[in-house]
């Protein structure tokens, strides 16, 4: 374990690596596990390149949707390679440490994708409200300067967040254990390891996750109750069958990923 100079206060003296736990009790499916996270990876590493290139290369997909579906596309992939790729240096040899820079660096980037994640979602979510209940206004409100902007400001929340988010916790002190209790740099586990009474920044994590996981979410959903209402006005049954498959993909991710993300950081204690 390595250690700072002492700090001022007692014989305390501050953490500068992290050793993540993971999978290293499971000795004997290192290989096994290794193999899975890689083959995973690599499909979805592919696939959504896969998407973006065809996108680009299609002129008849320069449509709102599938700008939205490239950047979704794009951020899946900075999302998993912020993790996996050390993940899988962890399980296929012995060096689960990382530097403090290390972690803090991680723990930016994760936080920057997912939260953009969830506001890029909530832009689709939108994009597929105007759509389907103001057909006629569409290419009016979606032009693309409007989608480029709803993109970066998708962004821009990701990279504050991030930004405040990476500094609040580290501006703690780890000065006991460094053991993770994860296989990536995730906040939670962080501030169990600070030092002294964390209760604040446990508060202020949870309003942050509260803000920016379940807004967007609400926005979503009230978007698909104002869908679900226009289609069922429709009168043709063709109507209501193209109009749903148009959102049903969008519909899965939304509850996947944000699904995981309320039980993982609004699950009470």
């Amino acid at each position: 374990m390595k250690y700072a100079k002492p700090l001022d206060k007692g014989n305390q003296t501050a953490v500068t690596e992290f050793i993540f736990v993971g999978f290293s009790r499971l000795v004997e499916l290192q290989a096994l596990l290794f193999a899975m996270v890689l083959s995973m990876y690599a499909v979805s590493l592919t696939g959504n390149v896969l998407i973006t290139a065809v996108i680009k290369a299609n002129p008849s997909l320069h449509t709102p949707m599938y700008f939205f579906l490239t950047n979704l596309s794009l951020l899946e992939i900075c999302y998993t390679t912020s993790i996996v790729p050390k993940m899988l240096v962890s399980l296929v040899s012995e060096n689960r440490r990382i530097s403090l820079w290390g972690c803090a660096t991680q723990m930016y980037f994760f936080t920057l994708f997912g939260i953009t994640e969830c506001c890029l979602l909530a832009a689709m979510a939108y994009d597929r409200y105007v759509a389907i209940c103001n057909p006629l206004r569409y290419t009016l409100v979606m032009r693309k300067g409007a989608c480029t902007q709803l993109a970066v400001a998708s962004w821009m929340v990701g990279m504050l967040v991030g930004l405040s988010q990476t500094s609040y916790v580290f501006s703690l002190t780890y000065c006991g254990p460094n053991r993770i209790n994860h296989f990536f740099c995730d906040i939670p586990p962080l501030l169990k390891l600070a030092c002294g009474d964390t209760s604040m920044n446990v508060l202020a994590v949870y309003l942050v996750a509260f803000l920016f996981i379940t807004s967007p979410f609400t926005l979503i959903l009230a978007s698909y109750l104002f869908i679900i209402a226009s289609v069922l006005r429709m009168p043709s049954a063709e109507g209501k069958r193209k109009a749903f498959s148009t959102c049903s993909s969008h519909l899965i991710v939304v509850l996947l990923f944000y699904g995981s993300g309320i039980i993982t950081y609004l699950r009470p204690k």
